[in-house]
């Protein structure tokens, strides 16, 4: 057969175009599913979904890794745009609020067996996961209880009790633990007692139940909610004093003064362990200890694994995201990165419970939190959280630089979360 040169080129693109067909067609016949899981930070997800897709060949996962403010404007974006999300979309507890208001855009994991899920987790924390009509948007990954994270070097030298339980004795209130600093400070003038104001006052807020927002309405209370302003009060004098390294968590400056040993507590999550660690180095390990933290609970952090409504592929994206925040998944994470399980089933099994961490001078972290955890209780977040705390932030670092009176700081920050609410 001869072909003229147009023709040939019509038979070349069209062979080409079968081989194409057929390559998909044959792809499509094995069955491969392309999961997309879109997270924030380290979740310690790599090992597990290498095992996952080991033992489903049909499944091949990608996953997306951002900063945490990045990844959650990121994702409101293509959750508004109906296009471009992973099929599974992990949210931050104070994110939930807002993403909650969009709940038509995720689906309803109640679809596939979610429900039966539920015991899993305390009541606060399931709820957290809910839509407005109680549909089920996600299942709840960590949590971020408290406790205290000290150094022991410095406590000594100010001639405080070293030792983690006569630690946590010396402050069962934030007024005592603000009376520790002034004798600390008084002894150690060199170092600063606290990382920062902002650190100190979210922890006191964490442990109220109402924040910014009534739990009964959403309305805005942030003027007359005495919780608020004896936190914002509490950690403002502490930075007032100048008893803070002025420095915000994750940042690095904040890196630096870990390593160089420029404070000596910071309220920690479990989660922030490992941060700490590698801040500071081999060279500060068994300098660190955890006592409790004041007040008793407190949470902060904590996530959920939510599955938008336009994945191509929502059963498998549920399937994925029960098997990651099973139990015994959640058992791992911890040993592996002192990520805390938030089911009571996983963080009261010997296998937490038992945990030490050597580089903070053999703390028994796993008893630490798991007893932090059993005393949360619901924090309520508002639908405009995410946008009025970080103003109370920035007002306490006005403070903290001397650029503020405490009270002025406080009439500002609560003219402008008004003002962004209204």
């Amino acid at each position: 057969m001869v072909f003229n040169p147009v023709d040939k080129l019509k038979y070349l693109t069209a062979a080409l175009l079968a081989v194409v067909l057929a390559a998909g067609c044959a792809s499509e016949a094995e069955g491969t599913v392309k999961l997309t899981i879109a997270t924030f930070g380290e979740f310690g997800y790599d090992p597990l979904l290498k095992e996952y897709e080991a033992a489903h060949p049909g499944i091949r996962i990608e996953s997306r890794v951002a900063e945490f403010e990045a990844h959650h404007k990121g994702a409101a974006t293509q959750m508004a745009a109906g296009r471009g999300a992973a099929d599974i979309l992990a949210i931050e507890e104070q994110y939930m609020p807002q993403f909650r208001q969009s709940a038509a855009k995720f689906v309803d994991l109640a679809r596939f067996g979610a429900r039966d899920l539920q015991t899993r987790w305390p009541q606060w924390k399931w709820e957290q996961g809910l839509g407005p009509a109680g549909a089920v948007l996600g299942l709840g990954t960590d949590m971020g209880s408290l406790a205290m994270c000290f150094r022991k070097d410095y406590f000594g030298q100010a001639g405080l009790p070293t030792d983690r339980d006569a630690v946590s004795r010396l402050w069962p209130t934030w007024e005592d633990y603000a009376r520790v600093a002034d004798q600390f400070s008084a002894k150690v003038p060199a170092t600063k007692f606290a990382d920062s104001a902002g650190g100190i006052y979210t922890a006191i807020l964490n442990q109220s139940p109402e924040n910014f927002f009534s739990a009964s309405d959403d309305s805005f209370i942030a003027d007359r909610n005495p919780g608020l302003q004896r936190a914002f009060t509490l950690a403002g004098q502490i930075g007032a004093k100048g008893q803070t390294a002025r420095v915000t968590p994750f940042t690095q400056p904040w890196n630096v003064a870990i390593k160089q040993g420029s404070f000596a507590t910071i309220a920690c999550p479990a989660w922030m362990l490992t941060q700490i660690q590698e801040a500071g180095g081999a060279e500060n390990a068994g300098k660190w200890d955890v006592a409790s933290v004041p007040g008793g609970g407190g949470n902060n952090g904590g996530s959920f694994l939510t599955v938008p409504a336009q994945s191509e592929h929502p059963q498998q994206a549920y399937e994925l995201a029960k098997w990651l925040t099973d139990p015994a998944q959640e058992i791992r994470l911890f040993s592996a990165s002192n990520i805390l399980p938030s089911e009571p089933a996983a963080y009261r099994s010997p296998a937490v419970l038992e945990k030490v961490d050597p580089y903070f001078s053999g703390a028994p972290i796993g008893r630490i939190y798991a007893a932090s955890a059993d005393t949360l209780q619901p924090n309520y977040r508002g639908l405009k959280d995410a946008v009025v705390r970080p103003t109370f932030g920035t007002a306490l670092g006005r403070v903290e630089s001397g650029k503020q009176s405490l009270d002025a700081a406080w009439n500002q920050a609560v003219a402008e979360a008004r003002a962004a609410v209204s």
